[in-house]
């Protein structure tokens, strides 16, 4: 096992590599850079522009640029951000923790939630319930993240249920340490709601359909047979095997709702990785984003590997190399 881990580690280098050289490369090939709108201000001559992006090496062909952000990196440099006017390593580190927070909360819900959804369906299929959840699972399907959020926020606004926007409260400085957990879990609950719906509906579907094919194999007529109690066969026998494929997809369901965190985001304002990365594509901020993209591809073929892991530990038919 401990090779397998060391073999995908060293097959993330390439992946990270390829993907960090083509954003790099789609960046440069956009026109204007961070300091193009400042040629606007008046005060900031065409002159003292071109000597900042002399020193900064801006003015050097994309390559060259990418080389030397790529030999930074090796050394833990992430650059500095030209809009925040701070360490990249410093924002990054920041926002990912929140990210991070968000993406785990939501897949923790949705996997909670999906699980005895998903038994449930299974076992009373075709009947007024499973027919409900299908319905219930293909709106959860179709509607978009970010209409989700809106329309979140249009309850939250009217209700007053939940807090709008943020992640603290404004006298978050003034509450205990109780209080903060207690505010933050507040200003959770509205972006977990949102992408952990969205996750629900895909898993209970995917469970479903994995548990009515298990509950049809041999092994399962056999427990049966034998006199074995509906729900030993169900927990014990069926689910295990039923929950094998959904570990598998576990690394891209944290890498899909990373991304679509980065769009509830937006919309909800947390203070994100996806929050942050947009706002420095809007700006500009080449080293921002090239730390964002890196960050971000890093954590899912990271999630991907849990994934794998998680599935040996729980297959033992499945043995790494």
């Amino acid at each position: 096992m401990l090779r397998y881990v060391l073999r995908r580690l060293l097959q993330m280098v390439p992946v990270l590599l390829w993907m960090t050289m083509i954003t790099f490369m789609v960046m440069q090939l956009a026109p204007g850079d961070y300091f193009t709108n400042l040629q606007l201000n008046p005060q900031i001559s065409r002159e003292t522009l071109d000597r900042i992006r002399h020193t900064l090496g801006l003015d050097q062909p994309w390559y060259i640029q990418y080389v030397q952000w790529l030999w930074s990196i090796v050394r833990l440099d992430f650059g500095f951000s030209f809009a925040w006017q701070v360490p990249v390593a410093w924002l990054l580190g920041s926002r990912m923790v929140n990210t991070l927070l968000l993406s785990l909360t939501s897949m923790t819900a949705a996997w909670m939630l999906a699980i005895p959804l998903g038994i449930y369906a299974a076992t009373r299929q075709y009947r007024p319930g499973d027919h409900l959840l299908t319905v219930l699972a293909l709106i959860g399907i179709s509607v978009p993240g970010f209409f989700a959020a809106l329309l979140l926020l249009y309850v939250a606004f009217y209700t007053g249920w939940l807090p709008i926007g943020g992640m603290t409260s404004p006298n978050f400085d003034l509450l205990s340490p109780l209080g903060r957990v207690l505010d933050v879990t507040h200003h959770l609950v509205l972006p977990t709601i949102v992408l952990g719906v969205l996750s629900v509906a895909g898993l209970m579907r995917q469970l479903r359909g994995n548990m009515l094919d298990v509950l049809r194999q041999d092994y399962v007529r056999m427990a049966r047979a034998k006199g074995l109690a509906e729900r030993a066969v169900i927990y014990k026998h069926a689910l295990r095997n039923a929950l094998n494929p959904l570990v598998t997809i576990f690394g891209y369901e944290l890498g899909g709702l990373l991304s679509g965190a980065a769009l509830v985001e937006g919309v909800i304002g947390w203070p994100g990785l996806g929050q942050l990365t947009l706002e420095a594509v809007l700006k500009k901020d080449l080293y921002l984003i090239m730390g964002s993209v890196l960050m971000g591809g890093f954590m899912l073929q990271m999630g991907n590997l849990a994934g794998d892991i998680m599935l040996a530990y729980l297959d033992p038919r499945i043995r790494y190399e």
